[in-house]
């Protein structure tokens, strides 16, 4: 079944198709039907040979132009002539369509109002966009990223005007002791072309500047014509050093702009886009230091983990723990060695006694011979368990003697010392390793003594 629109719907799903489709257009006709009604905004209709097309200028939107006039949405300052809009008067317009609901009808909502010549110099202007774009200069791949807060920047403007002291004050407030060199240059009329070709050069080869900006007011497609010339795009695309270039405001597009390393949509954006706020920047520093504080919270903890596993491998690895373990291995061997003689002694007793029971078993028939035999066999017996028992007994002896050559304590007993010093406990074992007023704590075989060095002699000489 179909939807059913009242009429509220249906002209406002043409309205979000219309709006969706031509965003922002330009269109060029004869001025009629003018009005200005109290209000301040400017009707009138969009005519040619074949179609009309209503037309509304809100006074938001509107620059008439003239010496000092100040456009009321960006704050540029114009420097043409005057413009005064009238019936018959051919004009090229830009803005967006929309529906007007209450007549149903559809309407361009004007943005920007410019004489019929302004239209001439809109399609050189998409002439030779259209051919530089053919050679490259608008390629992405070319364009080169501003350097992060650059500390020399090289400004290539009029050296009067709102469009640099809207830079300069900027830089002031976000350049954090940043030098700026101006170049200054004509930015509208005849001889503003060759004077900006000539400072961005100046700028690229005076080893000054990190980077360049190209910056200059709004005004009419006719006062941007130096900003949309080859000459200047070329200037532009050969600059050695990145190049942000802010010109007019932010509706306008000029051909220095598609050049651009990076485009600025105003003078004021320009300076936004080269220096970050100086709040951005001390957060980065505190970023930095949060991420080096977690990271020697890492190094440490590293750190303590190997010293803790360096402090067990010589816990293990030491004198004194080697030691413990010969006693505990000497301790389980005398241990065992009564269980052994016991369990050699029992299996002995046991083989005499077979043999006893044999022999007598045997003894009817033995003859002498057999009976020296025996007694031989009986004796071999008993000296090899007297040579067990004697090996055993020289093998605990081995043990006790290794036991007690390791122990660091018995050369005190043949009247050696054991010297350290009092400050850090550490050996002291040669004369060169304490200096004279060093107090030392000597061990002896019989308790201790605690001295003060009076002098030291070098390795070899004789007291």
């Amino acid at each position: 079944m179909a939807h059913l629109f009242s009429v509220r719907e249906l002209t406002q799903a043409v309205r979000d198709v219309l709006e969706g489709e031509f965003p922002f257009v330009w269109v060029r006709g004869q001025v009629s039907n003018l009005t200005r009604p109290a209000s301040g905004h400017v009707y009138f209709t969009l005519k040619d040979e074949e179609a009309v097309l209503s037309v509304v200028w809100f006074r938001k939107s509107q620059w008439p132009g003239g010496e000092g006039c100040v456009h009321p949405l960006t704050g540029e300052v114009c420097e043409g002539g005057p413009f005064e809009l009238a019936d018959g008067l051919e004009v090229l317009v830009a803005g967006r369509l929309t529906v007007y609901a209450p007549r149903g009808t559809y309407q361009l909502v004007a943005e920007l109002v410019q004489e019929e010549g302004a239209g001439r110099l809109a399609r050189a202007f998409e002439e030779l966009k259209r051919e530089l774009a053919a050679l490259g200069y608008f390629d992405q791949a070319r364009k080169r990223p501003l350097p992060r807060n650059p500390a020399r920047v090289a400004v290539v403007t009029a050296p009067t005007g709102a469009a640099v002291r809207d830079f300069l004050r900027l830089a002031e407030a976000r350049g954090a002791g940043c030098r700026i060199r101006i170049h200054p240059t004509q930015v509208q009329g005849e001889a503003a072309p060759g004077q900006i070709v000539t400072a961005l050069r100046a700028a690229a080869t005076d080893g000054f500047a990190q980077v360049v900006a190209l910056v200059r007011g709004g005004g009419s497609l006719e006062d941007l014509a130096a900003f949309n010339c080859r000459e200047v795009a070329r200037a532009v695309f050969e600059c050695p050093l990145p190049v942000v270039v802010g010109v007019g405001h932010e509706v306008d597009v000029s051909i220095a702009d598609l050049v651009a390393d990076v485009r600025a949509a105003t003078p004021s954006h320009a300076a936004q886009l080269i220096w970050p706020e100086r709040s951005e920047l001390a957060q980065r520093v505190d970023e930095a230091g949060a991420r080096l504080n977690a990271a020697f919270g890492r190094l440490l903890a590293v750190a303590g983990h190997r010293l803790e596993a360096a402090e067990k491998g010589l816990t293990w690895l030491s004198p004194a723990r080697s030691l413990e373990r010969a006693r505990e291995r000497l301790g389980r061997l005398e241990a065992a060695l009564p269980r052994a003689f016991a369990r050699e002694s029992g299996r002995r007793d046991e083989r005499l006694a077979a043999l006893a029971a044999r022999l007598g078993r045997l003894a009817p028939q033995l003859t002498g011979e057999r009976a020296r035999a025996l007694a031989r066999a009986a004796e071999r017996l008993d000296a090899a368990g007297t040579r067990l028992f004697e090996r055993l007994e020289d093998r605990l002896e081995g043990l006790q003697s290794r036991l007690v050559s390791a122990d660091p304590h018995a050369p005190l007993a043949r009247g050696y010392a054991l010297v350290r010093r009092a400050a850090d406990g550490a050996l002291v074992r040669a004369a060169a390793a304490v200096s004279p007023g060093t107090l030392l704590d000597i061990r002896l075989g019989r308790g201790s003594l605690e001295a003060e060095v009076q002098s030291v002699r070098p390795e070899g000489e004789m007291p």
